[in-house]
């Protein structure tokens, strides 16, 4: 195995923004407009368009999905000492608002079976909190790696003990639920139009919700909560958070295309499950009976025992052909600077992240990078039985 990057080889990223060709047409017309501030018609424009797509009745369009999941929290009435309880098997901005709210975490294992949050595990850890006198301020589950999360089942425990459901959705763009785009059902969600998400903002995120005064006052909180009229004047604390105008002109033409790169995206990961199906030790991320996930990262564990070395050397090996890939999350209860939050599981998430590799799955990939990327995988296996067949 290499070991330094060959510079000659085309580099592979994991999920490089991919253009439409359209969108410096919408930035041509923003420009012309002079809407150059946070506001202007292009954002009016992709909150609709995000609206009319999605099926989601309100929407506010913002800096970024952390951003989104913080002014949701805000909007639900989290508050410092709440208790939110979260996914553990996420990235840092899907839980970083309930800190920045002053509220305390607890985390939730995911299962095998979906890799999100385990609802048994929750349904568990509520019933203890509620037996020691602590009832949940809200459960906010993240949907990993484009899979959607059964929301009937979890909305069944949260309405049980009357607990506020709210979804980070922010992988999750053009993935649907029991026929329905992700986002329904649940208190509010919150998406991510981050550069290597599967339609891109540069930066941008959106919070949605079907109680439009929830997304009344998000809005007015992402403008400094600044008060109607002419005088610059303040009853909250607001933020800065509102898109701006020209990332939202990309927006546009990036959602216009959603079906196909969801289409792409999917049958990435299929060539991926044709061409490494005989590599012995190599299982992907499962896909879900109730929905369709947009797959928006193609997720595998690497079994050390059956492939022959673990996913460290893979993704070093990876590197060494100039191929980006990374790890599955790190779960959230491992971090130090989560090191006095509660836990229920656990052992689940940490088992995903040891085995676990996000292979490249952006969109403008050909079919022949697929196929590069599968050849240099299959030549780090060092087991005896794909060296005799292959």
């Amino acid at each position: 195995m290499p070991s330094t990057t060959d510079k000659n080889l085309k580099r592979i990223f994991l999920s490089a923004p991919h253009m439409c060709g359209r969108e410096l047409d919408y930035v041509k017309k923003a420009f012309e407009s002079n809407y150059i501030a946070p506001v202007g018609p292009q954002l009016d424009q992709f909150e609709e368009l995000f609206s009319e797509i999605t099926g989601l009745p309100h929407c506010v369009a913002v800096a970024n999905g952390t951003s989104a999941i913080h002014l949701m929290l805000r909007c639900i009435g989290i508050k410092p000492g709440d208790l939110v309880l979260a996914s553990t098997l996420t990235f840092i901005g899907s839980v970083a608002g309930a800190k920045y709210l002053g509220a305390d975490l607890g985390f939730i294992d995911c299962d095998y079976d979906t890799w999100n949050m385990d609802i048994d595990v929750l349904e568990k850890e509520i019933e203890s909190l509620l037996k020691s006198g602590i009832k949940p301020a809200a459960v906010l589950p993240t949907e990993n790696y484009g899979q959607p999360c059964d929301v009937d089942r979890l909305r069944s425990v949260c309405d049980r003990y009357e607990i506020p459901l709210v979804m980070d959705c922010a992988e999750t763009v053009g993935a649907t639920y029991k026929g329905q785009h992700v986002g329904h059902g649940v208190k509010a969600a919150a998406f991510s139009f981050n550069g290597n998400k599967i339609v891109t903002t540069s930066g941008g995120g959106m919070v949605t919700s079907d109680d439009g005064a929830l997304i009344d006052h998000a809005r007015y909180l992402a403008n400094q909560a600044k008060q109607p009229g002419w005088q610059y004047e303040h009853h909250e604390i607001g933020y800065n958070y509102r898109l701006s105008n020209i990332l939202a002109a990309i927006g546009i033409s990036q959602l216009e295309v959603i079906e196909q790169r969801v289409q792409r995206k999917r049958e990435i990961f299929n060539q991926y499950k044709d061409e490494l199906a005989e590599v012995p030790g190599i299982r992907f991320m499962p896909d879900v009976s109730y929905g369709v996930g947009n797959r928006w990262l193609t997720a595998v564990m690497i079994d050390e025992k059956e492939f022959g070395v673990d996913n460290i050397a893979v993704m070093t090996g990876l590197e060494a052909e100039n191929i980006e890939s990374r790890p599955i999350w790190r779960p959230l209860h491992t971090q130090k600077v989560f090191a006095n939050c509660r836990v229920a599981g656990g052992q689940v998430a940490e088992s995903i992240n040891r085995q676990g590799i996000c292979l490249p799955s952006g969109t403008s990939m050909s079919n022949e990078d697929v196929t590069r990327i599968c050849k240099t995988i299959r030549s780090l296996c060092k087991t005896r039985s794909l060296r005799e067949t292959g």
